[in-house]
């Protein structure tokens, strides 16, 4: 298994992957502006590989922008789905290509690429491919998807049970690194766990951080500014000004 980091590996590990595809690519999409990525799926088309796109319904961008993206791919020689509209947003971002699976916290955008911090995986287990590539099929052809792998973990259907199990599993250190800590189950069983495990999270949610943190320490680009008790950090003047779109790392120190 390998780690994908961004903005550090860029688009280089996904260009690679299709540049060297041999039998078949399929690649789900949420979001997508990479000209280079979009050149390299056609030149994948023109050696006879099979090229399979999956494109979310919509987006907050609007449906405007995925349905000529959706022309643009048909145009290129792709084959093309398009997701149901059953659930709010199908928001995942993945590709198969051949013998290995991209599973990516990131859209295939400049914006979250260049200039966001995110992460992927890549690994070449035969059943988490098995079970992506029946993620994939199900969702083409907009059919009920039974999870068959609880290491391949996909909303709604087994997201909460796997992410609970794992989160109740941590015996001494739990570390998060998540945007939105926003529901309510999640941060209650956190609330609970940090009696007795030591938890190191970044967060953006201030509610998730207040409602968990013993000690909190915030950066603005990189810089620290304040780090104290929550009540202080409330009152923090620099912290107050800076609060939207900062970086806060919390801790707890047993």
């Amino acid at each position: 298994m390998k780690l994908i980091i961004q903005p550090d590996d860029g688009l280089t590990p996904l260009l690679q992957a299709v540049r060297h595809a041999k039998t078949k690519i399929d690649i789900l999409i949420f979001r997508f502006d990479r000209a280079e990525l979009e050149d390299s799926l056609e030149a994948a088309v023109a050696r006879g590989v099979v090229v399979r796109a999956l494109i979310a319904h919509t987006n907050r961008g609007g449906e405007k922008v995925l349905r000529k993206l959706e022309t643009k791919m048909l145009e290129k020689g792709v084959i093309v789905a398009r997701t149901g509209d059953d659930l709010l947003r199908y928001h995942g971002k993945m590709m198969i290509v051949d013998d290995e699976l991209y599973i990516i916290g990131f859209n295939y955008t400049k914006l979250d690429i260049d200039k966001s911090r995110s992460f992927g995986i890549v690994t070449k287990d035969p059943k988490l491919i098995k079970e992506a590539t029946a993620l994939f099929e199900a969702d083409s052809t907009r059919q009920p998807y039974v999870p068959n792998h609880d290491r391949l973990v996909v909303s709604p259907e087994n997201a909460r049970e796997v992410l609970e199990k794992f989160i109740s599993g941590a015996k001494k250190t739990l570390s998060i690194y998540e945007m939105n800590l926003a529901d309510k189950r999640m941060v209650k069983l956190l609330q609970e766990l940090r009696r007795e495990v030591t938890i190191v999270l970044v967060e953006h949610d201030m509610n998730a951080v207040f409602a968990l943190a013993d000690r909190i320490t915030v950066l603005v680009y990189g810089r620290v500014i304040a780090c104290d008790v929550p009540a202080a950090i409330r009152q923090h003047d620099e912290v107050k000004r800076a609060y939207l779109g900062d970086q806060h790392v919390v801790t707890r120190h047993d």
